[in-house]
């Protein structure tokens, strides 16, 4: 499996910003698609995970704020970010938990300045 994350950047407090994740290899609708992130001098937070077979999972810290979605027929999840806060900033990871393992694609940075 490989996960291919894009859609990062830098934007004003209360800004928006969409993050896409394209998944590759065997994927079922049950295995579950999920972003982390990692801010500055910190470990790594989930932020939001989503499968057919568990549903929907956000950390309090970005309820009502973030939205995750996903495309089963491109394999692809979304991440709609609205109302950023400077404490949103971090390396944004896509992971896919799988009966077969946990898989990272590569980080994309979200720069949140007040």
């Amino acid at each position: 499996v490989q996960l291919q994350a894009s859609g990062g950047g830098s934007v004003q407090a209360g800004g928006s910003l969409r993050l896409s994740c394209v998944a590759s290899g065997k994927i079922f609708s049950f295995d579950t698609l999920g972003w982390y992130r990692q801010p500055p001098g910190k470990q790594r937070e989930l932020v939001t995970t989503i499968s057919s077979s568990s549903g929907i999972r956000y950390a309090d810290s970005v309820k009502g704020r973030f939205t995750i979605s996903r495309d089963y027929s491109k394999n692809t999840v979304y991440l709609q970010m609205n109302s950023l806060k400077p404490e949103d900033t971090g390396v944004y990871s896509c992971n896919a938990d799988t009966r077969n393992g946990a898989y990272w694609g590569q980080g994309t940075l979200v720069t949140v300045s007040s």
